[in-house]
């Protein structure tokens, strides 16, 4: 198998659409690429869209998952440059929500010429508290003892995460649709996952970022309050801050509507 082949099953990518720009996607968190399913009927009318998911998630080819090079978000970021070059890309436009918004930046930064625009779904660059300057929405100490959660009772915390991720005030099926698809990833992976996107600091990142950002912001998000937006949007030399009327962090899933519009517009 050549090497672009290994890289597609890899990475379970999906083409589906046949527009002349190309969109890539890449999902957040415990979750895969099922979860765009509420945004890719009406963008694949109109562009080329990439689904993949990261090694470790979804039906990814889980023999390929090694500690070293996922551990941090670098590794991750790897998978989408590879997955771009296997594909011949340039000049995309990356998609990403939550955590997959700073993985596509560091894509971008080391690779200027596969993006030429970015859309941050609900993204953070640090989930920590630094005060009186920055608050992430989380202290150390209480990251910390979630994650000790995922070794003790790995059920329970997927139980926990899933309502404060999704928005307790969303159904109760997208609620148990996030906590099945953490259950599902494997207990290992996804705690070196969790420690590379709940304790890693890249706001520093955020001012090398040349390319038009769109970011995407929830009004009630237990993650990322809209202040991380503010200073996200402050840092990043081109960007547009849309802050949506929503609960919860998975917009393109909850108000796939509401975002829709937004990303069209800032696509084309």
């Amino acid at each position: 198998m050549s090497h672009s082949n290994a890289v597609l099953v890899r990475n379970n990518v999906k083409l589906i659409g046949n527009g002349s720009k190309t969109l890539v996607l890449a999902h957040g968190f415990g979750c895969d690429q099922n979860m765009w399913r509420f945004v890719t009927p009406e963008l694949m009318k109109h562009f080329t869209i990439v689904l993949f998911d990261y090694v470790g998630s979804g039906a990814s080819d889980i023999s390929q998952y090694s500690k070293k090079r996922y551990g941090q978000l670098e590794g991750y970021a790897e998978d989408i440059i590879e997955i771009c070059d296997a594909l011949h890309l340039s000049d995309a436009i990356f998609i990403g929500h939550s955590v997959s918004s700073i993985i596509g930046a560091i894509a971008a930064i080391q690779k200027p010429k596969l993006f030429s625009k970015l859309v941050m779904v609900c993204p953070s660059p640090c989930f920590l508290n630094f005060p009186p300057d920055y608050f992430g929405g989380f202290d150390k100490e209480d990251l910390l003892e979630l994650l000790n959660l995922m070794d003790k009772n790995y059920i329970g915390w997927a139980n926990y995460l899933a309502p404060l991720v999704m928005g307790t005030t969303n159904s109760d099926e997208l609620i148990g649709e996030l906590s099945g698809s953490f259950c599902s990833t494997d207990p290992v992976i996804a705690k070196s996952f969790a420690e590379a996107t709940f304790l890693s600091d890249y706001r520093y990142l955020l001012k090398e970022i040349t390319q038009p950002c769109l970011i995407l912001q929830s009004e009630n998000d237990a993650l990322a309050a809209t202040s991380v937006g503010e200073f996200i949007a402050s840092e990043i030399a081109h960007s547009e801050l849309n802050i949506i009327a929503a609960h919860g962090h998975c917009l393109h899933m909850t108000h796939p509507e509401a975002i829709l519009k937004s990303i069209m517009k800032f696509a084309k």
